[in-house]
């Protein structure tokens, strides 16, 4: 009999566009799990800040073509884990577009080692800085070209 479960990344990924579907910006629907041995650490979406009306509410606060109003998934995922005194040393997150330069440089210093990406958005560098840092970048879509060297 096959086995037709899915791998545990792509039940991970899966995951993480759930969580993207609670995103309240409407310009770009983003999630993000952060995980360690298989076990779910924290989620985060893109959307206000807390308390705070959504963009389809207040419209959005653009810089540079992009909407600064909204916190990114990956700094939710690490705020919620902190919040909730969960420790993200070693682990792994999963999210459905790769992370701006910030959000990467967060996600290294909190200690995640491996970052799976779906869809390449907007910036190459985090490559040279994945190099420095030791961290693994996954590609896992099959949309755009993997940052992998």
């Amino acid at each position: 009999m096959a086995n037709n479960r899915v791998t545990w990344n792509e039940y991970f990924m899966a995951i993480a566009e759930q969580v993207a579907s609670r995103s309240t910006c409407d310009r770009k629907h983003i999630g993000a799990v952060i995980v360690r041995d298989k076990t779910i650490l924290s989620t985060g979406y893109n959307g206000s800040l807390r308390g705070s009306p959504h963009c389809d509410e207040a419209g959005h606060d653009l810089e540079n073509d992009h909407c600064v109003r909204t916190v990114h998934a990956e700094a939710n995922a690490v705020a919620q884990a902190a919040k909730n005194g969960v420790a993200i040393n070693g682990s792994e997150i999963y999210v459905t577009a790769s992370p701006c330069l910030t959000c990467f440089k967060l996600v290294a210093n909190s200690g995640i080692r491996t970052v799976f990406y779906k869809e390449f958005y907007r910036d190459i560098r985090i490559t040279g800085y994945a190099r420095e840092a030791g961290i693994q970048l996954v590609y896992m879509g099959s949309d755009a070209p993997s940052l992998q060297d």
